[in-house]
């Protein structure tokens, strides 16, 4: 029902709260495969942080040469770091936005135009794609979600 708060016992029923869910937990996933793609590209360049980590390459001195940063590890993890800035408050300013009422429509183009900029830019730093894709896919997901708390803000305030 658009324009009234969402009653905590309707929210299973409330659309836009499905929505939410749905997109909410798509970019979580997506988050949290970042966490293996990390570890891929650790084992795969034999790049570690920890000395315990070097342990199935040796002891001592040929362990230590492992012990080391690699770019593609670094542009993994800057990905990773990326999606924690950006996704944790969409996650937050997302539910907000689903419970004040908004159109269904409309908050399907946020959640759908949010999960799939987060996407994309993920794709913008693996790959990598050139610039301005990566810069673009984080506008988009940033300005969605500015949106979002706007419009919050106009229900909860009367903007």
């Amino acid at each position: 029902r658009s324009g009234e708060m969402a009653k905590l016992t309707q929210l299973i029923d409330n659309e836009v709260f499905r929505a939410y869910a749905t997109y909410t937990a798509i970019v979580l996933l997506k988050m949290m495969l970042m966490s293996p793609i990390t570890a891929y590209f650790r084992y795969t360049r034999k790049a570690f942080v920890n000395p315990e980590d070097t342990a199935a390459f040796g002891k001592g001195d040929s362990a230590k040469k492992y012990l080391r940063t690699d770019a593609d590890v670094e542009r993994v993890r800057r990905g990773h770091l990326n999606d924690l800035e950006n996704i944790v408050p969409f996650v937050g300013i997302g539910l907000l936005y689903a419970l004040s009422g908004p159109e269904l429509s409309t908050a399907l183009l946020h959640f759908r135009i949010f999960a799939g900029a987060r996407i994309l830019h993920t794709f913008a730093y693996l790959i990598p794609l050139p610039q301005p894709g990566r810069g673009l896919s984080w506008a988009v997901g940033y300005a969605v979600t500015f949106s979002m708390a706007y419009q919050v803000l106009k229900a909860a305030l009367l903007l």
